[in-house]
């Protein structure tokens, strides 16, 4: 089943008061190009997450985007800084002698001084790898399906547009054939005007059907663009990454059907090398989406 490049999947989870957002966006990429972005503290999971999305993208460009909000209240311990407080209420002391004032000083009033109280972190780090790992995997398996959806739409268009080509390159084969048949008639009627009843040179007439035989033969690239379209069959159904054997593949058909032009000296055959060369590059524009 051929997946497309194209995709988009999405992830939520909630535990122990962490909860964590993935979105996976996906396009075409000649290679695997994968960019995090992602909270600061998490930074340390960016590579076992790129591992983990190379285990199941082979190719494309991949926008991971992470949101992670932890209320969580493990690992977190408030710390009171009591010689910052101390000095706090030492200092309001001599404030309220100087000035002749009542130091009425209350704890709530010095706990809201700058660095009294410090909320200290000490974050599980590999609970909440495992916890990202988890909604990851969830968000790749979405992307996946949708991905797989495309592929089913553009696997059923090519299959059809190469069971066309396939069709246009028989028709070519049986023109090309009639082609030498048709020379030989006109070659041999035009011999006769000019010898005026002499006789034909047979061995000399059998030398210059060779000869153009040659030059107008298709049959080699036949030969190939028919075996080109079999291995396209034969990879459409593969459960493997062919978007660049598609590719080259159809590189090499389109070199082979423009070789068919160049010798074709028959318009029924142009017309159907022109049919080709559509169908071929409508296949090349899917291509470039296919992993």
């Amino acid at each position: 089943m051929i997946k497309s490049m194209t995709g988009y999947g999405k992830a939520n989870l909630t535990k122990n008061d962490r909860s964590y957002q993935i979105e996976i966006k996906t396009v075409n990429h000649r290679y695997l190009d994968i960019s995090v972005k992602m909270p600061r503290q998490l930074s340390y999971l960016e590579e076992p997450i790129k591992k983990e999305i190379g285990n199941k993208i082979k190719r494309g460009k991949v926008d991971v985007f992470i949101t992670f909000d932890n209320n969580s209240l493990e690992g977190r311990e408030i710390k009171i800084n009591t010689e910052l407080a101390s000095a706090y209420i030492k200092e309001l002391k001599k404030l309220a002698e100087s000035e002749n004032i009542l130091a009425d000083i209350q704890v709530n009033d010095i706990a809201r001084y700058p660095d009294v109280l410090n909320i200290e972190n000490s974050q599980d780090d590999e609970t909440i790898k495992n916890e990202i790992l988890e909604v990851l995997k969830i968000a790749i398996d979405n992307l996946i399906q949708m991905r797989q959806v495309e592929g089913i739409k553009m696997a059923e268009d090519i299959s059809a547009r190469i069971d066309y080509i396939q069709e246009k390159v028989q028709e070519i084969s049986k023109l090309s054939t009639g082609l030498i048949e048709e020379y030989i008639v006109k070659l041999e009627e035009r011999l006769k005007q000019i010898l005026k009843g002499q006789e034909i040179d047979q061995a000399r007439l059998a030398q210059e059907v060779v000869i153009y035989a040659d030059k107008c033969s298709v049959e080699e690239e036949v030969t190939r663009l028919n075996s080109h379209i079999s291995q396209f069959h034969n990879l459409i159904n593969s459960n493997e990454p062919i978007g660049k054997k598609l590719d080259f593949i159809i590189q090499e058909m389109n070199r082979e059907t423009n070789t068919i032009g160049s010798k074709a000296n028959d318009l029924d055959i142009t017309n159907r090398v022109i049919d080709l060369k559509t169908q071929i590059e409508n296949i090349r524009e899917q291509v470039q989406n296919i992993e």
